[in-house]
């Protein structure tokens, strides 16, 4: 059915100060909207969440992260750094950044983008393939434009030095840039910065450096989401959470490969595009 304001021509007339002129058309931007979100590529299994559906429960530091969060949507895109959500698998980061990204991109016409890390290098690596015909440059080109980026799960990749090189060039442009990301992330903070399962390990110290400058960190736990019954409510999650054993976020991975070399690297060094085919080990 035809747009009754406008008969589908997206542009509407309106009078102000006894002038009329044309203006576009509520229609224009609902389609605007929705071309938007069907662009950001977010996963069928996160296409619902919302800031409003997050269940949150008497757990200081997960209602601190969805307190920031909210205020972050809001003042979008008036911010001056992007959130890094921190914390064991199944605590809703990644509930909680797919909702941002939806809320800037239907309040604010946002051009927004979702991946998960490991699906992205491998829609790199597939560039590779000459059956392919989409480039390198395409697929990064939106990742590095995007005016929110959400890069979901970080250091959870294998490691190797294509895997660093592209991915500190992503982060290292969106600095430069200027341009806000979101990240989520399994590996936590901590003091032995040569533990393998440190987020320090898994992600550098070029990118740690640049990570802390973009985005505040909020780190938290909680129980599992995925592990809840059916139609369980906030008192349920509270109690799952105060049952469950936290002495770490994360079970250790004895010999797990660490992504770069615990020394800071030369300053003056600059981020270089590897190009090429990936190595293997990929």
């Amino acid at each position: 059915m035809p747009c009754p304001i406008c008969d589908d021509t997206r542009w509407k007339i309106v009078e102000r100060g006894g002038v009329r002129r044309a203006a576009r058309c509520e229609c224009w931007r609902a389609a605007n909207i929705e071309r938007l979100v069907a662009d950001a590529r977010i996963p069928r299994r996160y296409q619902h969440c919302s800031l409003d559906n997050f269940v949150a429960y008497e757990n200081e530091r997960l209602q601190n992260a969805v307190v920031r969060a909210r205020r972050f949507a809001e003042a979008f895109p008036v911010v001056d750094k992007g959130l890094f959500l921190i914390g064991p698998p199944g605590i809703g980061k990644s509930h909680l950044a797919v909702a941002v990204l939806e809320q800037v991109m239907t309040t604010r016409g946002a051009r927004g983008l979702f991946y998960d890390v490991r699906d992205l290098l491998k829609v790199i690596r597939n560039t590779y393939d000459p059956v392919v015909k989409a480039t390198e440059f395409e697929v990064l080109r939106p990742v590095m434009s995007a005016e929110l980026l959400v890069l979901d799960d970080i250091g959870a990749e294998k490691t190797s030095e294509w895997v660093e090189e592209t991915l500190n060039l992503i982060v290292t442009t969106r600095y430069n840039e200027r341009r806000v990301t979101i990240f989520t992330s399994n590996y936590e903070e901590k003091e032995d910065r040569s533990d393998p399962d440190s987020l320090l390990s898994r992600v550098g110290f070029r990118m740690h450096s640049r990570l802390y400058e973009m985005c505040e960190f909020l780190e938290y736990d909680g129980a599992d989401y995925r592990h809840r019954p059916p139609n369980a409510g906030s008192e349920d999650l509270l109690a799952m959470w105060k049952l469950q054993d936290r002495p770490s976020a994360l079970p250790r991975r004895s010999g797990s490969p660490v992504r770069a070399q615990l020394r800071k690297p030369d300053p003056k060094a600059d981020v270089a595009w590897p190009g090429g085919r990936a190595g293997s080990g990929h």
